[in-house]
């Protein structure tokens, strides 16, 4: 491991602890959900995507299959792909297999392993092609470096990531995405749309308990990584969908009461109390683009899969 990933690494944990303790120690008591994606995470949520209720994926990659000339219309040599929260790049893939001129591909993800792995996997099937990862936080202010900033830019942010944020949040996100990719940038980004709530209610409530083991396994990994003592079966897994905000809210519910340690503290849960661990906010064509025009964007084209579950926005600066 390089002194940068190890770094990364560190620095990762030590936040991984911070929020936590922030998180429990709230009143109302929740975890970000940015922490579900460790190595066991990533495998539970890539079993969770074949799930044959589970639409988000499937519809996002069908809309990169048909539309990908679409999408890259106008990238050329002097063009980098910019990904926030790159993860595995599974669907950048799509992208790269269209883009032969592409000058570089840039992921940006707070997991230095991931970014690894997808560094090497990508090198070897686009041997051509330049990749510059980034162990960053996307949410937190960033600065792209010289040799991509000088160069066409556009971003890409797939898997409906921006639903996790409130429409206040996203508002504030889309415009700090403007401003790290600059003048003159396009910003191709996914957004699951409105439907009805019984459909999104059983993409979080599998019969099969996959979603269920993906959201206890953020308590495993606190267990495993921050000296955590959750005793994950007194806890269960929740998935409501909140009409008048307009999300799914995942949650994990306590079944007794009952006391957990995790980074050198203690925390209390009564019997049913919940800790959130994930908003899914859902759009309308016509919200999400008055919430990027609030952002400093212009909306521009929009595609959508056949059954009209999902959508992909492009947006420039």
């Amino acid at each position: 491991m390089s002194n940068a990933l190890a770094f990364a690494v560190i620095a990762e944990r030590n936040a991984f602890a911070a929020d936590v303790i922030d998180g429990l120690s709230r009143p109302k008591k929740r975890l970000p959900c940015r922490y579900f994606y460790d190595a066991a995470g990533s495998s539970l949520f890539d079993e969770i995507t074949r799930l044959p209720d589970y639409y988000p994926t499937r519809a996002e990659t069908a809309i990169l299959e048909a539309h990908a000339a679409e999408i890259l219309d106008g990238v050329d040599e002097d063009t980098t792909l910019v990904e926030f929260g790159s993860g595995s790049s599974r669907k950048t893939e799509i992208l790269l297999e269209q883009a032969g001129r592409l000058a570089a591909y840039a992921p940006i993800d707070i997991c230095g392993q991931a970014l690894e792995e997808a560094r090497a996997r990508l090198a070897r099937r686009f041997p051509e092609l330049e990749v510059t990862p980034i162990v960053a936080d996307f949410t937190a202010p960033l600065a792209l470096p010289a040799e991509i900033a000088g160069r066409r830019v556009i971003g890409f942010f797939p898997g409906s990531t921006i639903g996790n944020f409130t429409p206040a949040e996203a508002r504030r996100l889309l415009a700090a995405l403007r401003l790290a990719l600059g003048a003159g940038s396009r910003l191709v980004i996914g957004v699951d749309l409105k439907k009805d709530p019984a459909r999104l209610l059983a993409a979080y409530n599998d019969p099969h308990g996959v979603t269920a083991a993906f959201n206890l396994n953020l308590l495993a990994r606190i267990n495993r990584e921050l000296d955590g003592g959750f005793d994950l079966d007194g806890f269960c897994h929740q998935a409501i969908y909140d009409a008048a905000e307009g999300r799914i809210e995942m949650r994990l519910v306590s079944r007794r009461p009952q006391e957990a340690r995790a980074a050198g503290r203690a925390f209390g849960f009564r019997r049913g109390e919940a800790i959130h661990t994930e908003s899914s906010y859902k759009y309308a064509l016509a919200e999400f683009r008055e919430t990027a025009r609030a952002a400093g964007w212009s909306p521009r084209r929009a595609w959508r899969d056949e059954a009209g579950l999902f959508s992909v926005h492009e947006l420039m600066a």
